[in-house]
Parts: structure tokens; C-alpha cells; sequence
């Protein structure tokens, strides 16, 4: 099992069902028959925090034909993670959107050749996920709300997989709760703050075989996962910040992003640029500075020469 496979697996089925796979080129952790303690630094999870976790939520405030989801998750989870907080720099509304529109990031990262992930609109808050690798699903955010403090969404997935990874198909759905609140840096520098917990119920599958054979893999992937995305988005503020033009023009490629959404991207992305940091220095090629961490090595040295 690679790495690359392996984590568009358990990403796909679980946590990752979201925002897709990362088809990342860096190093991946592996499933592993880790202890409990190995498995410490990827999250924390518990029955009883499970429930604690699910009753915490703002029901009260989510739409009633929602509910039955909830209940669903503090009867039925096979697996429930609550995921290292990960601190991204960038303003909150270039997240805030990033988040609500994911098909714009997945489309950014097909634009830059780092990623196989197709996210599909088909409905408003409603998507149509398929990873490249025989993970396939639907995607609902069923809610969001925002406050002084920061934003919490929720999103719902449902989805199966299909693959040599596994001897039989398998399916099942997760429940995804974001937080992000405002945090500063050591160098003042606006940043977030995101927590994610994730609730996962697989389908007809032992609580042991889930315990000691996809636990390890679904865990340490998801960590990986949503740390890479946190670098990837992080870059791409930064890149935003010394070369607007450069961010327009890749936007002006998104052909899967419709053209109100490709330019508020480019509007909440570029919001701190001014013409002085924009000249300040001469940027590297934005295609190189964005997709290097991601893009095999020798697809990086092909761009190069």
C-alpha cells in the first residue's frame, strides 16, 4: 500500500471526504499497529467524548431536516477524532471562503497539476466528490454560522470506496466540524486558528478490523492531510500578498470555479496587497512557488529547465 494510496483512502472515506484527498508528492506517514500513545499526537477520541462532542453542538440552531444526522452520529460511530489544532496564515475571509466554496481550492490545485481530487457542485452546499483513486461520494455542509469569535461549519458526507485497497467495497459517512477563530503570530501577521473532529460510521465492518487495521490509517492520514492543506493555503496567502497579478491570472485558468466566485477569490485573497509589496521584490514563478512542496520531483525539474 503506498502512501499516496493509503491517503486517499482514509481521507476519502473519512475526514478528508471533504475537502478530497491532498495528492501530495511530500512523505506520508503509513498505517501502522501503533499503540495508543503512538497515535496520541494525530487527535484524541473517546465514546464518551463522542457523545459530549455531538450533544456540545448548536442543535438549536441547525435546521430541523438535519437533526436526524446528529442522532445518527451519537448512536453510530465507528471512529471519532478531534484533530491537532493547525494555525494558517491568512485573513479569516479568504478561509471562510475557501472553506463554504472547497470546489475553488480543489480547482486551484487541478490548475497546478498537484491533485486528481474532482469536487463537483450540485447543489448550493452540496458537492459531488470523486479522489482519482476509487474514493467517491456527496458532500453537504449543513451549517454555517459566524461570530465574533470565528466560524463553525458543519459538513455531512456519504461515500464508498472501491479498490484494490480493500478486498470488498466499502462505504460509510462522516460528520465534519470546523472551527476557526482569529490568531496573531510572532510576526503580527494575521493567521487562524483550526480545529477539525471528525465522526466516521463505516458500513458492516468489525469494530476490531476498524480498530487495529483502519484506525491507525485513517488518523495519522487525516493529521497529515489537514496539515498539508493548512501549508498549501498558508502559501497561497503569502504568494497573494507579493504578486496579486499572478493570483488573477491563475484564477482567469479556473475553468471548474465560476467567474463570481474566481473573482471574489482573487478580491479576498489580495485584500492586504498593496502596489509596494507587489514591487517590492521580483516573485518566483507563482506555478513553481505554489506546487513544489506537491509536484514530483521530476515534473519540478521539467518546469525548471
Amino acid at each position: 500500500m503506498t502512501a499516496r494510496l493509503a491517503a486517499a483512502f482514509a481521507v476519502g472515506l473519512c475526514c478528508g471526504i471533504t475537502w478530497g484527498s491532498f495528492a501530495s508528492a511530500a512523505e506520508r506517514p503509513t498505517a501502522s499497529e501503533g499503540s495508543a500513545a503512538s497515535l496520541a499526537v494525530f487527535g484524541t477520541s473517546g465514546s464518551e467524548s463522542c457523545r459530549r462532542s455531538i450533544d456540545s453542538l448548536p442543535l438549536n440552531r441547525i435546521a430541523p431536516e438535519h437533526q436526524d444526522v446528529f442522532e445518527h452520529f451519537r448512536r453510530s460511530t465507528t471512529i471519532h477524532r478531534r484533530l491537532p489544532t493547525e494555525t494558517i496564515h491568512c485573513d479569516r475571509d479568504l478561509l471562510d471562503f475557501l472553506l463554504t466554496k472547497p470546489e475553488a481550492l480543489v480547482d486551484i490545485w487541478r490548475v497546478l497539476g498537484i491533485s486528481r481530487v474532482a469536487l463537483d457542485p450540485v447543489a448550493r452546499g452540496q458537492w459531488q466528490l470523486s479522489d482519482g483513486y476509487g474514493t467517491v461520494g456527496v458532500v453537504r455542509l449543513l451549517h454555517h454560522e459566524r461570530s465574533d469569535a470565528g466560524s463553525l461549519l458543519i459538513f455531512h458526507g456519504r461515500g464508498g470506496y472501491s479498490g484494490s485497497l480493500s478486498p470488498k467495497d466499502l462505504s460509510g459517512s462522516c460528520l465534519l466540524v470546523l472551527r476557526h477563530r482569529h490568531a496573531v503570530d510572532a510576526a503580527a501577521r494575521p493567521a487562524q486558528q483550526i480545529e477539525m473532529e471528525a465522526f466516521l460510521d463505516v458500513d458492516g465492518l468489525g469494530l476490531e478490523i476498524v480498530t487495529r487495521t483502519l484506525q491507525p490509517l485513517i488518523v495519522r492520514s487525516a493529521a497529515a492531510n489537514l496539515h498539508e492543506i493548512s501549508l498549501f493555503v498558508s502559501q497561497f496567502a503569502a504568494a497573494a500578498d507579493r504578486n496579486p497579478t499572478g493570483i488573477a491570472r491563475l484564477a482567469g485558468r479556473m475553468s471548474k470555479t465560476s467567474p463570481l466566485d474566481r473573482q471574489t477569490l482573487v478580491s479576498v485573497a489580495c485584500s492586504r496587497s498593496t502596489q509596494a509589496q507587489a514591487s517590492a521584490r521580483q516573485p518566483t514563478d507563482l506555478h513553481e512557488e505554489l506546487a513544489a512542496r506537491w509536484m514530483p520531483v521530476d515534473s519540478l525539474d521539467s518546469m525548471r529547465r
